[in-house]
């Protein structure tokens, strides 16, 4: 994998700028003569709407009405368990915190853990439960102690809906129990799998599991894929008669992870069979390739009145691009970092933005920041690059 870099810092001398060319030259010459890979179109599907989205990257690699707002099912539950999910991690509540089990909780139809009303449940069972066999009894129960109450909790799932940009989402529950208003997309539902993966990985292996036992009842999970495709490991299933039969599942092969939505198929078996078309044309026609690490140093420009003269510029994140298999030499990258850096300056401040491009196609930005703090030097350092500095954006000045 080659990657070919700009500097776009807009003091370079004059022979590094003609250097440059002739290294982008060279590689545009070699690219243009090497093959392209093809790419089919993706499968069309049976289903009202669907997404392919790489869990790392983000980048969607196929879709269709990904944005139509639809009533979710019990895909709801994601971000029920999510929000249970944030409060562990948080250290709000404890795994084995009992939760008591209201009339309401008990009372609440469709798919069921079977708890008991005025018993006490610890949230490690619920949370499997609400996961695993999709318990509408569990999420009530949930909802009650983390919120006081369904609908507070429905106006929290919101609220959290709108921080992880899912603008085509609207809960008034914590089931998906059906309500004209409550409503997600293939796309909204794509990004929050992306976040449970990504934000919460300590729970995510609760999403393969395959049955769950609870009060001497065993039930399976209604996610086929985990017994037939053993890359497979998630994360949720849904129906009801308005809903049809969806699927949310996420796989990993090799470095690789994907997430698929699938809304509206026929049946149990469809939507399964529908979900291995987008899976398997993902895993065979791309591929996700790491950078960058976090914390990699990409250059060293020159700071004024500072007690160091260069600054440590590069991301503070693992930079990772999902392109076409057999096309990475068509990536280059272009940094295009502040002019006239001054000090102070602190770690973690925006100073620049790589751009990733796959030929004229843009695939990828990412902020550019300050990985060290540079304090201000003292009063002879500040007057010496005062002079310095003029001097040299005169002479750069003549070449703008």
């Amino acid at each position: 994998m080659r990657f070919t870099f700009f500097f776009s810092c807009r003091r370079l001398l004059p022979l590094l700028l003609v250097g440059l060319l002739l290294v982008v030259t060279q590689a545009s010459a070699q690219t243009a003569r090497a093959p392209q890979a093809m790419i089919p179109s993706p499968p069309q599907l049976a289903a009202s709407s669907w997404i392919l989205m790489d869990a790392d990257s983000g980048r969607v690699l196929a879709e269709h009405k990904a944005d139509e707002r639809l009533p979710p099912a019990s895909l709801t539950k994601l971000m029920t368990a999510y929000l249970v999910e944030r409060e562990l991690d948080r250290g709000n509540i404890a795994p084995d915190d009992l939760v008591p089990i209201s009339e309401k909780a008990w009372r609440t139809g469709g798919s069921k853990m079977f708890i008991e009303v005025d018993t006490q449940v610890p949230v490690s069972e619920l949370l499997h439960g609400i996961i695993i066999v999709s318990g509408n009894d569990a999420s009530v129960a949930m909802a009650e102690y983390l919120a006081g109450g369904e609908r507070p909790f429905a106006d929290l799932m919101n609220q959290h809906a709108s921080r992880l940009g899912m603008n085509n989402t609207h809960f008034v529950n914590a089931t998906g129990l059906p309500d004209d208003d409550h409503y997600s997309s293939a796309r909204d539902l794509a990004l929050l799998s992306k976040h449970i993966i990504n934000d919460y990985p300590e729970h995510y292996a609760m999403y393969a599991t395959k049955h769950f036992s609870y009060g001497g009842i065993e039930q399976p999970n209604r996610n086929r894929l985990l017994w037939r495709d053993s890359s497979v490991d998630g994360l949720k299933t849904g129906w009801t008669e308005a809903a049809g039969y969806c699927l949310v599942a996420s796989a990993k092969r090799n470095d690789m992870r994907l997430i698929s939505v699938v809304m509206g198929t026929a049946s149990e078996e469809a939507r399964a069979q529908e979900t291995q078309k987008l899976l398997s044309y993902g895993f065979r026609y791309y591929e996700t390739l790491k950078l960058y690490d976090a914390g990699a140093v990409l250059n060293t420009p020159r700071v004024w009145g500072g007690d160091k003269n260069q600054l440590r510029v590069g991301v503070d994140r693992k930079v990772v691009m999902t392109v076409p298999r057999a096309r990475s030499e068509e990536l280059t990258a272009k940094l295009d970092i502040q002019a006239d850096l001054s000090a102070p300056i602190t770690a973690g401040d925006r100073v620049g933005t790589m751009e990733v491009r796959q030929g004229d196609k843009v695939v990828g930005e990412q902020p550019l920041v300050a990985l060290e703090s540079i304090e201000e030097g003292g009063l002879f350092k500040r007057f010496f690059d005062q002079i310095q500095r003029f001097f040299t954006n005169l002479i750069g000045g003549w070449f703008d």
